[in-house]
């Protein structure tokens, strides 16, 4: 179903590209580098043995982890159509 004077698929286009997009960022993403602390920079508890071999530059106890990892951060969103009425919908 075309929507105005969009081509058919074009719709589904956009949200695949979207998709993508997001895909590529978390990718991109990087991990800890470096050497692992043994203790915690946050709460300065020690940090496992075991974390510090499976995450290779951890600097976090598991606490701080799930805490920081709960926070919700805000970014920016693209609105691949470019027009106000995308948004209401």
């Amino acid at each position: 179903m075309a929507g105005g004077w969009a081509r058919d698929g074009a719709v589904q286009e956009q949200i695949d590209a979207s998709i993508n997009d997001e895909l590529a960022r978390l990718k991109a993403r990087k991990g800890p580098e470096g050497e692992s602390l043994t203790q915690c920079a946050e709460c300065d508890e020690p940090i496992p043995e075991k974390r510090r071999v499976a995450i290779p530059g951890v600097k976090l106890c598991i606490d701080c982890q799930n805490e920081r990892d709960g926070t919700y951060q805000t970014r920016g969103g693209i609105n691949r159509r470019g027009s106000k009425d995308s948004q209401l919908k």
